[in-house]
Protein backbone atom coordinates (compact mmCIF):
# COMPACT_ATOMS: atom_id res chain seq x y z
CA UNK A 1 0.00 0.00 0.00
CA UNK A 2 1.17 3.40 -0.76
CA UNK A 3 2.65 5.23 2.02
CA UNK A 4 1.08 8.76 0.85
CA UNK A 5 -2.26 10.20 2.26
CA UNK A 6 -4.42 13.39 2.16
CA UNK A 7 -6.16 14.75 5.25
CA UNK A 8 -8.98 17.28 4.62
CA UNK A 9 -9.90 19.31 7.71
CA UNK A 10 -12.53 22.06 8.76
CA UNK A 11 -13.02 23.02 11.70
CA UNK A 12 -15.26 24.95 14.22
CA UNK A 13 -13.49 28.48 13.17
CA UNK A 14 -15.50 27.81 9.66
CA UNK A 15 -12.96 29.80 7.97
CA UNK A 16 -12.50 27.58 5.39
CA UNK A 17 -10.53 24.17 4.66
CA UNK A 18 -6.99 23.12 5.16
CA UNK A 19 -5.78 19.84 3.05
CA UNK A 20 -2.44 18.29 3.02
CA UNK A 21 -0.39 15.50 1.35
CA UNK A 22 1.44 13.57 3.54
CA UNK A 23 4.20 10.71 3.42
CA UNK A 24 4.67 8.32 6.01
CA UNK A 25 7.38 5.94 4.72
CA UNK A 26 9.80 7.67 7.35
CA UNK A 27 8.28 9.32 10.15
CA UNK A 28 5.67 12.17 8.90
CA UNK A 29 6.38 14.79 5.45
CA UNK A 30 4.22 16.89 4.41
CA UNK A 31 4.37 17.19 0.44
CA UNK A 32 1.97 19.74 -0.05
CA UNK A 33 -0.57 22.31 1.78
CA UNK A 34 -3.73 24.01 0.20
CA UNK A 35 -5.93 26.52 2.00
CA UNK A 36 -9.32 27.20 0.65
CA UNK A 37 -11.85 29.90 2.09
CA UNK A 38 -15.50 28.90 2.75
CA UNK A 39 -17.45 30.98 0.23
CA UNK A 40 -19.76 32.78 3.07
CA UNK A 41 -22.87 31.42 2.15
CA UNK A 42 -21.43 28.35 2.95
CA UNK A 43 -19.99 29.29 6.41
CA UNK A 44 -23.50 30.86 7.02
CA UNK A 45 -25.43 28.08 6.13
CA UNK A 46 -22.94 25.73 8.51
CA UNK A 47 -23.73 28.29 11.14
CA UNK A 48 -27.44 27.85 10.82
CA UNK A 49 -27.13 24.27 11.39
CA UNK A 50 -25.20 24.90 14.66
CA UNK A 51 -28.55 24.93 16.26
CA UNK A 52 -32.42 23.91 15.53
CA UNK A 53 -34.26 25.40 12.56
CA UNK A 54 -37.02 24.48 9.61
CA UNK A 55 -35.88 22.01 6.91
CA UNK A 56 -32.88 20.84 8.60
CA UNK A 57 -32.23 17.66 6.68
CA UNK A 58 -32.84 19.27 3.43
CA UNK A 59 -30.09 22.25 4.38
CA UNK A 60 -27.76 19.99 5.98
CA UNK A 61 -27.70 17.27 2.90
CA UNK A 62 -26.97 20.13 0.12
CA UNK A 63 -24.27 21.54 2.32
CA UNK A 64 -22.62 18.07 2.37
CA UNK A 65 -22.87 18.22 -1.19
CA UNK A 66 -21.15 22.17 -1.13
CA UNK A 67 -18.15 20.86 1.45
CA UNK A 68 -17.62 17.88 -0.60
CA UNK A 69 -16.59 19.86 -3.79
CA UNK A 70 -14.52 22.40 -1.88
CA UNK A 71 -12.67 19.48 -0.20
CA UNK A 72 -12.34 17.98 -3.73
CA UNK A 73 -10.79 20.98 -4.78
CA UNK A 74 -8.61 21.07 -2.41
CA UNK A 75 -7.50 17.93 -3.08
CA UNK A 76 -7.38 17.98 -7.17
CA UNK A 77 -5.20 21.50 -6.13
CA UNK A 78 -3.03 19.55 -3.83
CA UNK A 79 -2.23 16.46 -6.54
CA UNK A 80 -1.79 19.20 -9.19
CA UNK A 81 0.68 21.68 -7.35
CA UNK A 82 2.67 18.47 -6.05
CA UNK A 83 2.47 16.45 -9.38
CA UNK A 84 1.37 13.32 -7.75
CA UNK A 85 -1.53 11.36 -9.45
CA UNK A 86 -4.46 10.42 -7.47
CA UNK A 87 -3.78 6.70 -7.90
CA UNK A 88 -0.40 7.16 -5.95
CA UNK A 89 -2.49 8.33 -2.71
CA UNK A 90 -3.71 5.48 -0.56
CA UNK A 91 -6.59 7.27 0.92
CA UNK A 92 -8.14 10.78 1.85
CA UNK A 93 -8.88 11.45 5.03
CA UNK A 94 -12.10 13.65 5.34
CA UNK A 95 -12.87 15.28 8.82
CA UNK A 96 -16.27 16.97 7.46
CA UNK A 97 -18.01 20.18 9.32
CA UNK A 98 -19.43 19.72 13.23
CA UNK A 99 -22.13 21.25 13.71
CA UNK A 100 -23.43 19.60 16.58
CA UNK A 101 -21.33 17.73 18.85
CA UNK A 102 -23.57 16.12 21.66
CA UNK A 103 -21.77 13.20 23.21
CA UNK A 104 -22.76 10.57 25.88
CA UNK A 105 -26.07 13.57 26.52
CA UNK A 106 -29.71 12.49 25.99
CA UNK A 107 -29.32 8.59 25.51
CA UNK A 108 -26.31 7.89 27.65
CA UNK A 109 -24.74 7.43 24.34
CA UNK A 110 -25.06 11.18 22.53
CA UNK A 111 -23.63 11.69 19.25
CA UNK A 112 -21.61 13.78 17.07
CA UNK A 113 -22.57 14.66 13.59
CA UNK A 114 -19.76 16.07 11.27
CA UNK A 115 -21.57 17.16 8.10
CA UNK A 116 -19.95 15.51 4.98
CA UNK A 117 -20.56 13.39 1.73
CA UNK A 118 -17.91 11.26 1.66
CA UNK A 119 -19.42 9.02 -1.27
CA UNK A 120 -19.89 12.21 -3.50
CA UNK A 121 -15.44 13.25 -2.36
CA UNK A 122 -14.98 9.38 -3.91
CA UNK A 123 -16.66 10.18 -6.76
CA UNK A 124 -15.46 13.61 -7.14
CA UNK A 125 -11.46 12.64 -6.62
CA UNK A 126 -11.49 8.85 -7.82
CA UNK A 127 -9.84 8.32 -4.48
CA UNK A 128 -10.16 5.79 -1.61
CA UNK A 129 -12.02 8.01 1.16
CA UNK A 130 -11.72 7.72 5.30
CA UNK A 131 -14.50 9.82 7.09
CA UNK A 132 -17.35 9.22 10.11
CA UNK A 133 -13.84 9.23 12.59
CA UNK A 134 -16.10 10.38 15.86
CA UNK A 135 -18.53 7.81 15.78
CA UNK A 136 -16.85 4.60 16.73
CA UNK A 137 -15.48 5.89 19.95
CA UNK A 138 -18.68 7.56 20.80
CA UNK A 139 -20.00 3.83 20.23
CA UNK A 140 -17.67 2.49 22.81
CA UNK A 141 -18.69 5.12 25.56
CA UNK A 142 -16.36 7.96 24.32
CA UNK A 143 -16.56 11.79 23.42
CA UNK A 144 -15.46 11.43 20.23
CA UNK A 145 -12.67 13.86 21.11
CA UNK A 146 -10.43 15.18 20.74
CA UNK A 147 -8.82 12.50 18.15
CA UNK A 148 -5.45 14.64 17.66
CA UNK A 149 -3.82 13.92 20.59
CA UNK A 150 -3.28 10.59 18.64
CA UNK A 151 -1.23 11.92 16.41
CA UNK A 152 0.26 14.72 18.39
CA UNK A 153 1.89 11.75 20.49
CA UNK A 154 3.46 10.35 17.33
CA UNK A 155 5.14 13.77 16.30
CA UNK A 156 5.67 15.68 18.92
CA UNK A 157 6.37 13.61 21.74
CA UNK A 158 10.32 13.97 23.06
CA UNK A 159 11.83 11.27 25.56
CA UNK A 160 12.12 12.40 28.57
CA UNK A 161 10.11 15.47 29.23
CA UNK A 162 6.59 16.82 29.06
CA UNK A 163 5.46 17.96 25.83
CA UNK A 164 2.10 20.58 25.56
CA UNK A 165 0.14 20.82 22.92
CA UNK A 166 -2.17 23.37 21.99
CA UNK A 167 -4.72 23.34 19.46
CA UNK A 168 -6.48 27.28 19.56
CA UNK A 169 -9.22 26.35 16.41
CA UNK A 170 -12.80 27.46 16.54
CA UNK A 171 -12.34 25.87 19.84
CA UNK A 172 -8.95 25.21 22.20
CA UNK A 173 -7.97 21.50 22.87
CA UNK A 174 -4.65 20.71 24.65
CA UNK A 175 -2.61 17.41 24.64
CA UNK A 176 -0.20 16.47 27.25
CA UNK A 177 2.61 14.69 26.22
CA UNK A 178 3.91 13.01 29.08
CA UNK A 179 7.01 9.73 29.09
CA UNK A 180 4.64 7.64 30.53
CA UNK A 181 1.02 8.85 29.70
CA UNK A 182 -0.55 11.01 27.49
CA UNK A 183 -3.71 13.26 28.25
CA UNK A 184 -5.95 15.27 26.57
CA UNK A 185 -9.28 17.24 26.17
CA UNK A 186 -11.41 20.79 24.76
CA UNK A 187 -10.34 23.64 26.71
CA UNK A 188 -13.33 25.72 26.21
CA UNK A 189 -13.35 28.78 22.96
CA UNK A 190 -10.75 29.49 21.11
CA UNK A 191 -11.40 31.69 17.72
CA UNK A 192 -15.26 31.04 17.52
CA UNK A 193 -15.88 34.05 19.90
CA UNK A 194 -13.23 36.02 19.37
CA UNK A 195 -13.87 35.95 15.52
CA UNK A 196 -18.05 36.39 16.25
CA UNK A 197 -17.22 39.66 18.18
CA UNK A 198 -14.73 41.04 15.61
CA UNK A 199 -16.85 40.63 12.40
CA UNK A 200 -19.63 42.47 13.92
CA UNK A 201 -17.98 45.13 14.97
CA UNK A 202 -15.31 45.61 12.57
CA UNK A 203 -16.58 44.22 9.75
CA UNK A 204 -12.84 41.92 9.46
CA UNK A 205 -13.33 37.83 9.38
CA UNK A 206 -10.50 38.00 12.52
CA UNK A 207 -8.67 40.22 14.59
CA UNK A 208 -5.30 40.16 13.04
CA UNK A 209 -2.31 39.41 15.29
CA UNK A 210 -4.48 40.50 17.60
CA UNK A 211 -4.21 44.16 17.48
CA UNK A 212 -7.86 45.24 18.43
CA UNK A 213 -8.14 43.18 21.24
CA UNK A 214 -4.23 45.02 22.70
CA UNK A 215 -5.83 48.51 22.08
CA UNK A 216 -8.76 47.21 25.00
CA UNK A 217 -8.53 46.97 27.96
CA UNK A 218 -9.69 43.10 29.98
CA UNK A 219 -12.92 43.87 32.41
CA UNK A 220 -12.17 41.82 35.58
CA UNK A 221 -15.80 41.49 36.11
CA UNK A 222 -16.96 40.21 32.94
CA UNK A 223 -14.14 37.84 32.58
CA UNK A 224 -14.59 36.52 36.09
CA UNK A 225 -18.16 35.66 34.74
CA UNK A 226 -16.90 34.18 31.48
CA UNK A 227 -15.09 31.90 33.66
CA UNK A 228 -17.31 30.58 35.83
CA UNK A 229 -18.75 28.44 32.90
CA UNK A 230 -19.57 24.97 34.59
CA UNK A 231 -17.87 23.62 31.44
CA UNK A 232 -14.24 25.00 32.48
CA UNK A 233 -14.13 23.02 35.84
CA UNK A 234 -15.50 19.37 34.90
CA UNK A 235 -12.54 16.88 34.84
CA UNK A 236 -11.52 15.46 31.33
CA UNK A 237 -12.22 13.39 29.64
CA UNK A 238 -14.48 16.32 27.88
CA UNK A 239 -14.75 18.06 24.50
CA UNK A 240 -17.52 20.81 23.49
CA UNK A 241 -18.05 22.85 20.61
CA UNK A 242 -20.35 25.60 19.32
CA UNK A 243 -23.30 23.71 21.16
CA UNK A 244 -22.49 25.69 24.29
CA UNK A 245 -19.97 28.57 23.11
CA UNK A 246 -21.76 30.16 20.40
CA UNK A 247 -23.14 33.67 20.32
CA UNK A 248 -26.13 33.03 22.42
CA UNK A 249 -24.03 31.96 25.18
CA UNK A 250 -21.55 35.25 24.80
CA UNK A 251 -24.99 37.70 24.58
CA UNK A 252 -26.45 36.50 27.85
CA UNK A 253 -23.30 37.02 29.64
CA UNK A 254 -22.80 40.37 28.40
CA UNK A 255 -26.77 41.64 29.18
CA UNK A 256 -25.14 43.16 32.66
CA UNK A 257 -22.19 44.72 30.82
CA UNK A 258 -24.43 47.11 28.35
CA UNK A 259 -21.49 50.34 28.84
CA UNK A 260 -18.58 47.92 28.10
CA UNK A 261 -16.80 49.64 24.44
CA UNK A 262 -16.87 46.72 21.89
CA UNK A 263 -12.57 46.90 22.15
CA UNK A 264 -13.00 46.07 25.71
CA UNK A 265 -14.62 43.13 25.23
CA UNK A 266 -12.42 41.84 22.23
CA UNK A 267 -9.71 42.11 24.57
CA UNK A 268 -12.12 40.26 27.54
CA UNK A 269 -12.38 37.62 25.34
CA UNK A 270 -9.35 37.29 24.22
CA UNK A 271 -8.16 37.13 27.94
CA UNK A 272 -10.62 34.87 28.44
CA UNK A 273 -9.18 32.11 25.40
CA UNK A 274 -6.04 32.47 27.27
CA UNK A 275 -6.63 31.90 30.81
CA UNK A 276 -9.21 28.95 30.20
CA UNK A 277 -5.60 27.11 28.28
CA UNK A 278 -3.69 28.72 31.25
CA UNK A 279 -5.69 27.44 34.03
CA UNK A 280 -5.98 23.67 32.43
CA UNK A 281 -1.83 23.68 31.75
CA UNK A 282 -1.03 24.44 35.44
CA UNK A 283 -3.76 22.18 36.80
CA UNK A 284 -3.30 18.86 34.13
CA UNK A 285 0.33 19.55 33.21
CA UNK A 286 2.35 20.89 36.22
CA UNK A 287 5.39 18.83 34.70
CA UNK A 288 5.51 20.56 31.51
CA UNK A 289 8.33 22.34 30.40
CA UNK A 290 7.28 23.08 26.18
CA UNK A 291 4.30 24.59 24.72
CA UNK A 292 3.68 24.03 21.44
CA UNK A 293 0.72 26.07 20.00
CA UNK A 294 -0.93 24.94 16.65
CA UNK A 295 -4.42 26.15 14.86
CA UNK A 296 -5.55 29.79 13.71
CA UNK A 297 -4.90 31.30 17.10
CA UNK A 298 -0.87 30.35 16.90
CA UNK A 299 -0.76 33.55 14.63
CA UNK A 300 -2.88 35.86 17.34
CA UNK A 301 -0.18 37.86 18.75
CA UNK A 302 -1.76 39.29 21.54
CA UNK A 303 -3.24 35.83 22.42
CA UNK A 304 0.89 34.46 21.79
CA UNK A 305 1.50 36.87 24.64
CA UNK A 306 -0.84 36.75 27.48
CA UNK A 307 0.00 32.79 27.12
CA UNK A 308 3.65 33.07 27.57
CA UNK A 309 2.77 35.72 30.24
CA UNK A 310 0.59 33.58 32.17
CA UNK A 311 3.03 30.45 31.74
CA UNK A 312 6.51 32.36 32.50
CA UNK A 313 8.23 28.56 33.07
CA UNK A 314 7.10 27.33 29.86
CA UNK A 315 8.95 28.08 26.42
CA UNK A 316 5.50 28.96 24.52
CA UNK A 317 6.14 28.80 20.50
CA UNK A 318 4.04 27.99 17.41
CA UNK A 319 4.66 23.83 16.15
CA UNK A 320 6.76 25.41 13.39
CA UNK A 321 9.58 25.26 16.17
CA UNK A 322 8.78 21.69 15.71
CA UNK A 323 8.75 20.88 12.34
CA UNK A 324 4.86 21.23 11.43
CA UNK A 325 3.49 24.92 10.01
CA UNK A 326 0.52 25.77 12.56
CA UNK A 327 -2.18 25.22 9.84
CA UNK A 328 -0.93 22.07 8.91
CA UNK A 329 -1.35 20.22 12.12
CA UNK A 330 -5.15 19.11 12.03
CA UNK A 331 -5.02 17.77 8.71
CA UNK A 332 -2.16 16.03 8.96
CA UNK A 333 -3.69 14.27 11.65
CA UNK A 334 -6.62 13.07 9.56
CA UNK A 335 -4.19 12.17 6.93
CA UNK A 336 -2.31 9.93 9.63
CA UNK A 337 -6.17 9.16 11.16
CA UNK A 338 -7.08 7.62 7.48
CA UNK A 339 -3.31 5.75 7.49
CA UNK A 340 -4.67 4.19 11.00
CA UNK A 341 -7.94 3.09 9.67
CA UNK A 342 -6.92 1.70 6.31
CA UNK A 343 -4.11 -0.26 8.72
CA UNK A 344 -6.86 -1.71 10.63
CA UNK A 345 -5.18 0.29 13.91
CA UNK A 346 -6.47 2.33 16.44
CA UNK A 347 -6.87 6.01 15.97
CA UNK A 348 -8.57 7.10 19.73
CA UNK A 349 -6.59 7.19 22.86
CA UNK A 350 -9.37 5.72 25.92
CA UNK A 351 -7.43 8.07 28.18
CA UNK A 352 -8.51 10.75 25.99
CA UNK A 353 -11.73 10.14 24.94
CA UNK A 354 -12.77 8.45 27.84
CA UNK A 355 -13.72 5.34 25.29
CA UNK A 356 -13.74 1.26 26.42
CA UNK A 357 -10.68 1.02 24.20
CA UNK A 358 -8.67 1.59 21.38
CA UNK A 359 -10.82 1.32 18.44
CA UNK A 360 -10.39 1.66 14.36
CA UNK A 361 -12.03 4.85 13.39
CA UNK A 362 -13.83 5.89 10.63
CA UNK A 363 -15.66 4.41 7.55
CA UNK A 364 -13.88 3.64 3.98
CA UNK A 365 -15.52 4.87 0.67
CA UNK A 366 -13.59 2.68 -2.25
CA UNK A 367 -12.61 5.22 -4.78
Amino acid sequence: MSTLYIGVMSGTSLDGVDAVLADFSNGVRVLGHQALPFEPALRQAFLQLNQSGPDELHRAALAANALAKVYAQAVRQLLLDANVPASDVAAVGAHGQTVRHQPTQHDGTGYSLQINNPSLLAELTAMRVVADFRSRDIAAGGQGAPLVPAFHQHFFAEPGCTVAVLNIGGISNLSVLAPQHVSGFDCGPGNALLDHWCQQHTGQAFDKDGAWAATGSCHPALLSLFLSEPFLHQPPPKSTGRDLFRVDWLNAHLEKFDGLSAVDIQATLTAFTAQVCVNDLQRHSPGATRLLVCGGGAYNRYLMQLLQQGLPDLTVSTTEAAGLPPLQVEATAFAWLARQTCLNLPGNLPAVTGAHGPRVLGGIYPA
